[in-house]
C-alpha cells in the first residue's frame, strides 16, 4: 500500500531553490495547496529562521521551519525548540579552527553573523550570505546564544578539513560539508532529523508519513530518517546512495514537480 504523506521537509540551496538561489514562485501556491490537503510543509535548512522567513514571506504563517540545521524549530508559528552551543564548545572549536591556515570561522546568533577573520577571507555563497556582519577579534561572551557555526575553507579541500576536524573534535560536533567551500560543525544530538521529529510530535505524524528532500551532507540524517528520503540528482554521491529515491535537479524545479505529484495523489 502506498504511503500517505502528511509532512514534507525540504532543504533550500541546491534543493528547493533554483540555480539563482531563489524560490520559484509556483512554490508558494504548492505549499498552500498542500495545506488544504492536510499536508504540512517544513523548510529544513542550515539557514536561520529569520532568513527563511524572508524567502517564504507570502506563506510563512502557513508552514513550519527547521532552521539552523535543527537548532531552531517552529511549528504553527510557535518556537518549539532552540538549541545553543555551549561557550566551552565554541572555545574549543575556535582554537582548533585556528590551527589551520585556510579555515575561517563564522558564528551566528539569532540575528548577527560574527566573523573571526576579515570579511575578505570569506567568499559568500548563496547558502552562506552572512547577514548583519560583525567582525570580532575575541569570541562572543557567554551571554550570547550561538545557534550556528560555519567554517569557510579557502583552498577547496573541504573533505580533508571535515575529516581533520572530526578527528580533533568529533566528541563535540558532527562536521558536515555544505556547499562547495563550507563545513558546518553541528552539535551532536542536533540535526535536521531531530528538528523534524519535534514537528512530527507536535502534529502526531509518523516517520512513514514524512517525505524529505536534500542535496548536501547536512541533509544526511533527515534523508535517512524520513519514511521517503529523496536526494536531488545534483546531490552528493553519498546522499544519493542512501536515499529511497533520486529525483531531478533543483535547476529544473524537481521538488516542485514532486509536490505536484503528491497533490495529485492526495
Amino acid at each position: 500500500m502506498e504511503k500517505k504523506i502528511k509532512l514534507v521537509a525540504s532543504d533550500m540551496d541546491g534543493t528547493l531553490l533554483d540555480e539563482n538561489g531563489e524560490v520559484p514562485p509556483e512554490t508558494f501556491d504548492l505549499i498552500l495547496a498542500l495545506r488544504e490537503k492536510g499536508i504540512h510543509f517544513a523548510a529544513s535548512s542550515g539557514r536561520r529562521y529569520d532568513r527563511l522567513c524572508m524567502f517564504f514571506e507570502p506563506v510563512k504563517d502557513k508552514m513550519d521551519f527547521v532552521a539552523a540545521n535543527g537548532a531552531q524549530v517552529y511549528a504553527a508559528g510557535e518556537l518549539i525548540d532552540r538549541e545553543v552551543y555551549s561557550h566551552q564548545s565554541i572555545k574549543r572549536l575556535a582554537k582548533t579552527v585556528g590551527k589551520f591556515e585556510h579555515l575561517h570561522l563564522a558564528l551566528f546568533d539569532r540575528t548577527k553573523s560574527f566573523l573571526l577573520d576579515d570579511e575578505r577571507a570569506f567568499v559568500r555563497e548563496c547558502d552562506k550570505d552572512l547577514p548583519n556582519i560583525e567582525r570580532i577579534w575575541y569570541l562572543p561572551t557567554p551571554d550570547v546564544n550561538i545557534i550556528k557555526a560555519s567554517i569557510y575553507c579557502d583552498d577547496g579541500h573541504v573533505m580533508d578539513y571535515a575529516y581533520a576536524l572530526s578527528r580533533e573534535l568529533g566528541d563535540d560536533f558532527v562536521f558536515a560539508p555544505s556547499g562547495s567551500a563550507w563545513v558546518d560543525p553541528i552539535q551532536r544530538g542536533v540535526s535536521k532529523a531531530t528538528g523534524i521529529q519535534q514537528v512530527m510530535d507536535r502534529y502526531g505524524i509518523r516517520r512513514e508519513e514524512v517525505m524529505a528532500f536534500g542535496d548536501s551532507m547536512n541533509d544526511y540524517e533527515i534523508i535517512r530518517f524520513a519514511g521517503t528520503g529523496c536526494a536531488m540528482a545534483n546531490a552528493r554521491p553519498a546522499l544519493r546512495a542512501v536515499a529511497d529515491r533520486v529525483v531531478g535537479c533543483n535547476k529544473d524545479h524537481a521538488v516542485q514537480a514532486e509536490l505536484r505529484k503528491l497533490l495529485e495523489g492526495a
